[in-house]
C-alpha cells in the first residue's frame, strides 16, 4: 500500500483533513445548511463534525471515500441539532395518512407552502430523519441514492424517510389553522422564538426582543417545555465544573505579580 495523506492502516492524518476541508468543505456545508436551515448553525455543525472525525480518525480504514465518511458525520451532527424540536412520532404520520377519512385543504396547504416563513414553521413538526431526507432531496436536489449514502441507510430506507417527510410536512401545513388558534395573539413565530431562547438564557437579547419572547412563552403551547429543558440542562452543565481547575486566590495573586515583573516575594 502506498502512503500519502493516509497512513499505512488507512487512517487519516492532518494533511488529509486539510485537503478534505479545502475540497469537500463547500459540499459538507450545503449538507449541514440543508438540514438545520441556518447558516450560523450549519457552520457550527461542520466544525463539530470535523472535530468528531479527527477524534475518531483511527476508525477510518479507507473502505470508502473519506468525503462520504465525513458527510455522514456532518449529517448526524446536523440531525442531532434538530432533534430538540418538538417532533411528531413517525408512527402518528403513518396512522394519520392510513385513515381513509383523513384529508387537508389542498389549496390552503399549497398557498402556505409558497411562503418561506410558513414552510420553516411547518418543518419544525417534521421528525428529524425524515426532515433531513426531505431537505436533502427536495431542496438540495440530491438523488435518493446520495441521500441514502449520506444518511448511512439503504435506498429503500431513504425512500421511506422521504415519503414520511413529505407526508409530515403536508400534515403540518394542513394543521396550521389549529396551530394559529392555539397561538392567536402570541408574538413571534415558534421558529424565531426557539432561535432566541439560547441568547435569552445568557441575557444577550435586547429589551424589545426579550419582551416578545417572554410573551411568546407565556402563550405558546409547544415552546415552554423546550425552554424549560434548555434552562435545566444548562444549569446541570454547571455541575461539571471541576473546582480543582479554579486557580486559588493566593496563586492568582502570585501569577499577577510575575506578569507585572515582580517576584512573588517582592
Amino acid at each position: 500500500m502506498t502512503t500519502g495523506p493516509h497512513g499505512d492502516d488507512g487512517a487519516l492524518d492532518a494533511g488529509a483533513f486539510a485537503a478534505l476541508a479545502r475540497d469537500r468543505g463547500p459540499a459538507l456545508f450545503r449538507i449541514a445548511n440543508a438540514v438545520v436551515r441556518n447558516r450560523a448553525d450549519a457552520e457550527d455543525v461542520v466544525q463539530e463534525a470535523f472535530l468528531r472525525a479527527w477524534r475518531s480518525r483511527d476508525r477510518y480504514r479507507g473502505e470508502g471515500p473519506a468525503g462520504a465518511w465525513l458527510g455522514r458525520i456532518v449529517h448526524n451532527v446536523a440531525v442531532e441539532r434538530i432533534r430538540g424540536s418538538r417532533e411528531v412520532p413517525v408512527g402518528e404520520i403513518d396512522e394519520r395518512w392510513a385513515d381513509d377519512a383523513y384529508t387537508v385543504e389542498a389549496e390552503r396547504v399549497v398557498e402556505r407552502a409558497e411562503t418561506i416563513e410558513e414552510l420553516e414553521d411547518a418543518l419544525i413538526h417534521v421528525p428529524a430523519d425524515p426532515r433531513a431526507a426531505l431537505l436533502l432531496h427536495d431542496v438540495e436536489g440530491l438523488p435518493v441514492s446520495e441521500v441514502a449514502r449520506i444518511q448511512g441507510v439503504t435506498e429503500d430506507a431513504a425512500k421511506l424517510r422521504l415519503r414520511r417527510g413529505r407526508m409530515a410536512l403536508v400534515s403540518a401545513l394542513g394543521r396550521e389553522d389549529e396551530v394559529r388558534r392555539a397561538t392567536d395573539g402570541v408574538p413571534l413565530r415558534c421558529w424565531d422564538a426557539r432561535r432566541f431562547v439560547s441568547e435569552y438564557i445568557d441575557g444577550g437579547l435586547s429589551h424589545e426582543t426579550r419582551g416578545a419572547l417572554e410573551r411568546h412563552l407565556a402563550g405558546c403551547p409547544t415552546c415552554p417545555p423546550l425552554y424549560a429543558s434548555l434552562v435545566g440542562v444548562t444549569a446541570a452543565l454547571g455541575k461539571l465544573r471541576d473546582s480543582d481547575r479554579v486557580v486559588p486566590a493566593g496563586l492568582a495573586a502570585r501569577l499577577a505579580a510575575v506578569t507585572r515583573g515582580r517576584g512573588p516575594g517582592t
